[in-house]
């Protein structure tokens, strides 16, 4: 699998902000991908060290649509808390 088709896009939320003091950033990637596929795609792209991955799989949520009574889904993703060494940052998310 490519670097570039990895990660997906961030996940830009108030826990994620929290975690950013910490050094961990929150990416939505994709399903296929392995935890060294990740950890090669932000050691590439953000030019920084890796500490750890934890990843999760996460079930689309069931939406009722307002206008018939039926029901939608969204779709399922897979996310990845990357925790960087020591002072490395990610700018991306900074400014």
């Amino acid at each position: 699998m490519s670097e570039r088709n990895v990660l997906l896009k961030p996940v830009i939320s108030e826990k994620s902000y929290a975690l950013m003091d910490e050094g961990a950033y929150v990416f939505i990637v994709d399903p296929r991908a392995s935890k060294v596929e990740i950890r090669e795609a932000v050691e590439s792209t953000f030019n920084v060290r890796v500490a750890s991955i934890n990843t999760m799989n996460r079930k689309g949520k069931r939406k009722r649509n307002r206008r018939a009574p039926t029901f939608g889904q969204r779709p399922d993703t897979k996310r990845a808390i990357v925790r960087l060494k020591g002072e490395d940052r990610i700018e991306l998310f900074e400014s």
